[in-house]
C-alpha cells in the first residue's frame, strides 16, 4: 500500500490545472441544514443558472458497525454532492463494505473505495472534487483527496481538521478568521527528501469573536491544484462556517443516507 501511495504521488501534479476562474467556485450564502438538506435544484429546474460554471462536489462519508453478538462487516455510506453557482444540483449515495480497519496514513485503502462509488453514482461531471481528509499533507504525500483526485483526473483539495504530519511556518493556536500560514514537510513526510517543500497550509475559516478557540483547517493540494491555489479555493467555498459549504452539505448528506439505511 505505501508503494502504491509512493506511485501515485509521483504521478499527482501539486501545480494549478484546473480549467476554470478559482473565483468561479465562490459560495456566498450558506446552506440552511436547520430542517434537512436543501433540495437539488438540476439546470432544468433552475433557469438562472450559469450552465458553464464550475461543478464543485463536495464527499464525506458516515459509517454503519454491526450491533454486538451480529455478525457483518463495518459498512461505509458515502455521499457526494454537487454544487453548481452556488446551488445544490445533485445528490447521490452509495454503500459500500470496509475492507480494512483505520491505520494512519492508509485511510485511502479504507475509505477511497466507498468515496468513488458515491462519485460513480453522480451523474454530474465535477470540475472540482473536496474531499475530508488530506491531500499532499500525507507521510507518502498522497492522502485521499490525492487517491481520488488521480484517478478522477479531476482537480481536488483535502480538507482535514487534524494535522497529519508537516510543520505550519508560525504556530496556529488562537489565529483570527482568514489567517493563513505554510505547511512545510518535514522529515515525516518519505517522498520530500529535502523536507522543505509547502504542502499545505494551516487555513483559519472561521472564529469566534471574543473567544479564538475554533482551530484551523488544514488544507492541501491533491491533484492538479498547487497549496495556494487549494486555499484560495476553500476560502471561496467557505460561506462562515468552518467547513467549507461542499463537505459541510456532504456531511449532513452522508448521515441522512445513514439514517435512511439503519431504519
Amino acid at each position: 500500500m505505501k508503494s502504491l501511495q509512493r506511485e501515485l504521488a509521483a504521478t499527482a501534479t501539486f501545480a494549478d490545472d484546473l480549467g476554470f476562474d478559482p473565483a468561479a467556485v465562490e459560495i456566498h450564502e450558506p446552506a440552511d441544514l436547520t430542517d434537512g438538506l436543501p433540495p437539488a435544484r438540476p439546470d432544468d429546474d433552475n433557469p438562472d443558472l450559469d450552465p458553464d460554471a464550475p461543478v464543485v462536489v463536495g464527499v464525506d462519508q458516515a459509517f454503519l458497525t454491526p450491533e454486538a453478538g451480529e455478525s457483518g462487516h463495518e459498512e461505509a455510506v458515502s455521499a457526494a454532492v454537487a454544487i453548481q453557482g452556488g446551488v445544490v444540483i445533485e445528490y447521490a449515495s452509495a454503500r459500500t463494505a470496509l475492507s480494512i480497519p483505520y491505520i494512519p496514513g492508509l485511510l485511502a485503502f479504507r475509505e477511497g473505495e466507498p468515496l468513488l462509488a458515491a462519485l460513480d453514482a453522480l451523474d454530474a461531471d465535477p470540475d472540482l472534487l473536496v474531499c475530508d481528509g488530506s491531500g499532499r499533507i500525507h507521510f507518502r504525500e498522497a492522502g485521499i483527496a490525492t487517491h481520488a483526485g488521480v484517478l478522477c483526473d479531476v482537480p481536488s483539495v483535502g480538507v482535514a481538521k487534524s494535522l497529519l504530519c508537516g510543520t505550519p511556518a508560525e504556530p496556529t493556536q488562537e489565529r483570527p478568521e482568514g489567517w493563513r500560514t505554510p505547511i512545510r514537510a518535514d522529515a515525516s513526510v518519505e517522498t520530500d527528501e529535502a523536507a522543505t517543500s509547502v504542502i499545505g497550509h494551516a487555513y483559519q475559516s472561521r472564529q469566534y469573536p471574543n473567544s479564538r478557540r475554533i482551530n484551523p483547517l488544514y488544507v492541501s493540494p491533491g491533484h492538479r491544484t498547487s497549496a495556494e491555489t487549494a486555499t484560495d479555493l476553500v476560502e471561496l467555498l467557505c460561506a462562515g462556517y468552518k467547513l467549507p459549504e461542499p463537505t459541510r452539505i456532504a456531511d449532513a448528506a452522508a448521515d441522512a443516507a445513514k439514517r435512511s439505511v439503519s431504519v
